[in-house]
């Protein structure tokens, strides 16, 4: 029964309705219309008061978090900046004090060269001041032994020659200097006479 119930209704149902035609084919009917905008009404409120607050919450926490990491960029890209232009004015600043302490190490060794250049040429002039000494000092040395030497052998063979002994000093002395002072006239004419 229930089965041929439905059927029934179907049929009552079906000849009820009355043929619709042209542009109410399209249109839905009004109690449909109304029906649809109450429950919109209702799903709008609902998404207006719950969902769309949460979405506006999501949506500003988003942009904060976007802002906040443009903001943190831009500062670190200013930082990176600062720290770039610092480094490049501490390198300047190396590099001029480099060349500062190179100009300083340049002048303080010209310094030391001439101090030693002076040093050096007292020191070879004081050596050969002391050359000079010994060398004229050696010489008036060897003046000496040569004149005893050339006194001796002028006594031995003034001796030999004259046959008389001429052992007493003050007579070898007169001797010795007659023969040294021929010899030093005889030397100054040869060398006159160049």
């Amino acid at each position: 029964m229930i089965g041929a119930a439905i059927p029934a209704a179907l049929v009552t149902a079906a000849e009820g309705t009355e043929e619709v035609q042209g542009i109410d084919l399209i249109l839905p009917a009004p109690y449909d219309i109304f029906w649809s905008t109450v429950v919109l009404l209702i799903i709008a409120i609902a998404f207006y008061k719950y969902a769309l607050p949460t979405f506006q919450r999501i949506l500003d926490e988003r942009t904060a978090k976007i802002e906040g990491g443009l903001a943190k960029a831009e500062s670190a890209q200013a930082e990176a900046a600062a720290a770039l232009a610092e480094y490049h004015q501490q390198l300047q600043d190396a590099r001029t004090e480099a060349a500062r302490i190179r100009e300083d190490a340049r002048a303080e060794g010209g310094q030391i060269v001439a101090d030693l250049r002076s040093k050096a040429s007292e020191e070879a002039a004081r050596i050969t001041e002391t050359a000079h000494r010994q060398i004229e000092a050696e010489r008036q040395q060897a003046a000496v032994q040569l004149k005893q030497d050339v006194g001796t052998l002028a006594t031995e063979l003034a001796s030999k020659i004259v046959g008389e002994a001429l052992e007493d000093e003050v007579r070898q002395s007169r001797v010795v200097d007659r023969f040294l002072a021929e010899l030093d006239a005889t030397t100054a004419d040869a060398g006159k006479g160049n």
